[in-house]
């Protein structure tokens, strides 16, 4: 990805960088991308030193050494069992029938799952905000209709409202900042290029941060969390057969009855095994 000159800064890869966007990029964020690149490496250097200290809890929990309850107790930790299970987190679903994800707006932040576990307590699951009516489908919806006029498009007035009113769109995860027309049309333009591509390559799930994520609710459901909204989006806009999806994390009403007191490797097998039963919900909550 190229680099923009400000004065005698060059603008750095910003975290969320992708070649499409380059040119787009502005030597104006650079303190911006700055800022979110220092936060992401404190962030992934304090997971690094995280790690082994979660893998050790989870082999005290897997030989059912002293403390072994209390582990699983606060939820197994979650990277630890990433790296344990790796690709068996993984299920291919229908885009279209994932449908439902968490809805946090208006949720106290103490009352949301701790996301650094696996097992997850609570009410989440009966959240269930409705992604088809989200602003994500309506995007994708919204710029193909107009891909022979992106001027026509509801999205490009509303990037020329904030421009008008002097507060143009940026990102400091990309390093752009949409302050002309030509800017916008080439950013909506970036984004069709993505949804065509997908259209005749299929899901490329390398191409995001993340994985599309899941958990499994108590009922043994899967809900959609986290990021890669808009590719879950073009991928149920042009009919995708199947997706790849990441299981983050489950409801321990349904860790407790899949595994039935087992714990370590045995209770590992159990839930692979029943991963593999999980359909994505579809009912309202």
């Amino acid at each position: 990805m190229k680099s923009l000159l400000l004065g005698e800064h060059r603008l750095p890869t910003p975290p969320a960088g992708d070649p499409a966007f380059a040119p787009l990029e502005d030597p104006r964020m650079y303190w911006p991308v700055q800022r979110a690149r220092l936060a992401k490496t404190v962030r992934e250097v304090a997971q690094s030193l995280g790690v082994p200290v979660e893998c050790g809890l989870l082999r005290l929990w897997q030989y059912n050494l002293p403390g072994a309850a209390w582990v699983e107790h606060i939820g197994l930790p979650r990277r630890a069992v990433e790296l344990t299970l790796g690709d068996q987190l993984i299920l291919h679903v229908n885009p279209n029938d994932l449908v439902r994800a968490t809805h946090w707006q208006g949720w106290p932040h103490k009352y949301r799952p701790n996301s650094s576990a696996f097992i997850w307590d609570g009410e989440w699951d009966l959240r269930r905000g409705d992604l088809r009516q989200g602003s994500r489908a309506r995007f994708i919806a919204d710029i193909d209709a107009h891909r022979d006029d992106l001027s026509q498009s509801e999205a490009f007035a509303k990037y020329m409202a904030r421009l008008k009113a002097g507060k143009p769109w940026s990102s400091h995860q990309q390093g752009i900042l949409l302050d002309s027309e030509a800017r916008i049309l080439t950013f909506l333009r970036v984004y069709l290029s993505f949804m065509d591509d997908m259209a005749v390559r299929g899901f490329d799930s390398t191409r995001g941060k993340d994985m599309l994520g899941v958990a499994v609710t108590r009922e043994g459901r899967l809900l959609k969390i986290n990021r890669g909204l808009h590719r879950l989006a073009m991928a149920q806009h042009i009919g995708l057969p199947s997706v790849p999806v990441l299981v983050k994390a489950v409801h321990r009403e349904w860790w407790q009855r899949v595994t039935q007191g087992a714990r370590g490797k045995h209770a590992l097998e159990l839930v692979k095994e029943s991963l593999a039963n999980c359909t994505p919900e579809t009912t309202v909550s």
